[in-house]
């Protein structure tokens, strides 16, 4: 099944699955010597219906409470002022990025469980799955959506050491089930898959994890066009990101692939998020 989605807006940089951790480099590219922070906004607020409400939600949009659905998709975000510390747009972003490069198909998304409004919840930051040509794979994401490369792999790092141990994804799995609307297509498989029944090793043989992160880049910073010479310092940028990442030690058993989202300023992007957030609620 191919879901509709909005049109494509990242530039694919750089590609690559057939190696461990894959790795792919998501561009937003410049407007008249500005980057398009404004533009991927308008484009993130497009994707907000699918990633903030549930299937059974999205299917009874129709002409009489489409404005409402968009203002509830605004406001199940988040309404808390302190939104510089929080972690939803990054779960929007990855949401965005394996809808775009692997056509995933949304299973549920960590808004749909949060423990009381505006409270955060640990655990995979969303859960899709991918038609592949010999079956259902489940991905399972995590995000850093940060200022700093660094601290950025360094802190995803740690989480996947600890969302991989056996009991934590047992855990985890009761947790995506009971979240799992019961008349989707996928809903058995992912049952048989999640099933305490299963083997990890079986488990792991159909299961990725997406790992995103974002941070601020020199080289955006220092080019104001996509030329040539803008193509190649971002390339390479990408590069020695994803040899720091991979350079970690990290779960062997399991397929990782790594988006990298190059950032002008983490700030301003968030300031713009925000504001076109609030206009959305306001509808």
């Amino acid at each position: 099944m191919t879901l509709p989605m909005p049109e494509k807006f990242w530039d694919i940089r750089i590609h690559k699955v057939d190696i461990h951790p894959g790795v792919t480099g998501l561009c937003v590219g410049y407007e008249r010597g500005v980057w398009r922070k404004d533009q991927f906004v308008r484009h993130a607020m497009d994707w907000l219906p699918e990633f903030a409400l549930k299937e059974s939600e999205l299917k009874g949009v129709d002409s009489a409470n489409m404005v409402q659905m968009v203002r509830d998709a605004a406001t199940a975000i988040y309404k808390s002022e302190k939104f510089h510390k929080r972690g939803e747009f990054g779960e929007l972003f990855l949401h965005m990025a394996k809808r775009q490069v692997f056509n995933s198909i949304p299973a549920v998304s960590k808004i749909y469980y949060k423990t009381a409004r505006n409270d955060t919840v640990k655990g995979f930051d969303s859960v899709h799955v991918v038609e592949a040509e010999d079956g259902l794979e489940l991905w399972l994401g995590e995000v850093k959506f940060y200022k700093d490369l660094n601290s950025a792999v360094a802190d995803v790092v740690k989480e996947l050491q600890g969302h991989t141990q056996t009991d934590y994804l047992r855990d985890e799995f009761n947790l995506i089930m009971n979240k799992v609307d019961r008349d989707w297509e996928h809903y058995e498989t992912m049952k048989r898959l999640m099933s305490k029944n299963t083997s990890l090793d079986e488990v792991f043989k159909r299961a990725c994890i997406p790992v995103l992160l974002t941070y601020e880049s020199e080289a955006i910073c220092q080019c104001s066009v996509c030329d040539e010479e803008y193509k190649k310092l971002f390339i390479n940028e990408i590069r020695e990101a994803y040899k720091l990442f991979s350079s970690k030690k990290l779960p062997t058993d399991i397929r990782i692939h790594l988006f990298l989202f190059p950032l002008a300023s983490k700030p301003e992007l968030i300031k713009a998020l925000d504001k076109k957030l609030k206009l959305w609620q306001q509808l």
